[in-house]
């Protein structure tokens, strides 16, 4: 078998491969502490069974990582590893089709346990919301956001990342060295598609879902958990 972990905690990834050697002793497992890393991992890799996903991670913030993975990629079971017990985020990140969503409170038993599960095709998901793996028939704006979102390319959930940090056009082209006449052409489509006028309109309907203190609250836990250890 082959994994695939995406956390930038080298002690969290280390503690994930420990539970993955538990459930697959011989498996294959890669690491990226990026979603650009993992896009190239999992493009580079002929066959992948699972992937391990902290929300929190470098270049992104709240459901445009899970966003991205899926849509680049829809066939490959994602579980969320995270330290944040909310509700709202679990409903949302399971409304995009993830195979679980676990703790990072669990204990490396625990978690060998939910992954074992999930490989054996359930959706898992802690004791106390396990109602939320019910189909979700929600019809708000956020769950119409969702929706939207899930129209945009992988490219385009890029240049919407970097408007959503502030980036200008050329900054953009820059960084994913492209034209400015192309990121033009995409921050167009993507206005379009959010059904919004103008790129502040489309970032402020991007907070609406993607808890825009989530990045900050991560670093936050994941420095105060490295201090601990």
């Amino acid at each position: 078998m082959r994994f695939l972990i995406v956390e930038d905690h080298p002690l969290f990834r280390e503690a994930l491969e420990g539970a993955l050697r538990m459930v697959a002793p011989a498996a294959d497992i890669l690491e990226a502490i990026s979603i650009d890393g993992a896009l190239e991992q999992v493009a580079a890799t002929i066959e992948l069974d699972l992937i391990l996903l902290d929300l929190s991670m470098p270049g992104t913030t709240g459901l445009s990582g899970i966003i991205r993975i899926r849509k680049a990629f829809p066939k490959i079971p994602v579980v969320i590893v995270s330290g944040h017990q909310d509700r709202q985020i679990m409903s949302a990140a399971l409304s995009l089709g993830v195979s679980g969503y676990i703790l990072k409170s669990s204990s490396k038993q625990e978690l060998a346990q939910s992954i074992g599960e999930v490989l054996r095709g359930a959706v898992c998901v802690p004791a106390a919301y396990r109602a939320l793996v019910r189909p979700q028939r929600a019809s708000g704006p956020a769950q119409d956001l969702l929706k939207r979102l899930h129209e945009l390319t992988p490219q385009q959930l890029r240049v919407l990342e970097m408007l959503k940090r502030g980036l200008q056009n050329k900054q953009i082209a820059y960084e994913l060295k492209i034209s400015e006449t192309t990121v033009k052409v995409h921050v167009s489509d993507i206005l379009r598609k959010l059904n919004v006028i103008s790129r502040t309109k489309a970032i402020v309907e991007m907070s609406r879902i993607d808890f825009a203190t989530l990045a900050a609250e991560g670093a936050s836990a994941k420095h105060d958990r490295a201090q601990s250890e």
